[in-house]
């Protein structure tokens, strides 16, 4: 496979994938973007539940199932393995993007904290969870976790290897900070209607269904260093224990 070809192809999937992800936060926080989870013409509220329900589920499905180190194993057969990682990632941009474009409005407010001294608080949680998942991503290796090392790696003629597993930053208190961070993301809001409250409920189902079957494979790859700093470390709650 050529190697400028898997570079550019790797440079092009990570600024869409990044583009999507920094959308996903404007998205949810109804900010500076033309479609947002509360933008749009509401229609009939059960239809809008259901397509919204779908699209989540269409996202959760592909990402999940193509995360397994079975998929991978088979998946590999027919996708060159420095831009399996590039791959995924734009599929999952792909759905992410057919989520924004096609989400149904809810708007019936649930709760309106705007204009109360809270709001300013509340802003500052929402930020604080995207800052969380992005320095959380440069812990773990934020260009191999978005395939950019994988293909930099091959331009290079150098064998790919796996980044070690380190307990650092974020990953000392929390097992799972990037999810803690989409989490206080989505539920720590001024403003919370119906359609925010589905989104914010269907990704939390997923996030969870995600982190165990993540973590099981990680642990079957790791072996029992990970077991122990599972027993040791909270899933998601920070624990802020006196280090080990």
């Amino acid at each position: 496979m050529n190697r400028i070809v898997t570079l550019i192809y790797g440079v092009i999937g990570y600024f869409i994938f990044f583009a999507t992800f920094a959308y996903f936060f404007l998205f949810i926080g109804n900010l500076w973007v033309p479609k947002t989870v509360d933008s749009g013409i509401p229609s009939d509220t059960t239809s809008s539940i259901f397509v919204n329900v779908l699209l989540i589920a269409l996202f959760g499905i592909q990402h999940s199932v193509m995360a397994r180190p079975t998929f991978k194993k088979w998946w590999t057969q027919f996708v060159p393995k420095p831009i399996e990682r590039t791959t995924f990632v734009i599929l999952t941009s792909l759905i992410l993007i057919l989520l924004y474009w096609k989400w149904q409005p809810i708007p019936n407010i649930i709760w309106n904290l705007d204009g109360t001294w809270l709001a300013p608080i509340l802003w500052g949680f929402f930020w604080l969870g995207f800052l969380v998942v992005l320095l959380s991503s440069f812990t773990i290796n934020h260009f191999d976790l978005f395939g950019l090392r994988q293909v930099w790696l091959y331009f290079r003629g150098r064998d790919y290897a796996m980044v070690p597993f380190k307990v650092t930053g974020f990953y000392k208190y929390v097992r799972n900070p990037l999810m803690l961070g989409f989490l206080i993301a989505m539920w720590v809001t001024p403003v919370m209607t119906v359609g925010h409250l589905i989104f914010a409920l269907s990704f939390t189902i997923y996030i969870f269904i995600g982190i165990y079957f993540e973590e099981r494979n990680i642990a079957e790859f790791l072996g029992e260093g990970y077991k122990v700093y599972r027993t040791q470390t909270s899933m998601i709650l920070p624990s802020f224990r006196s280090e080990k």
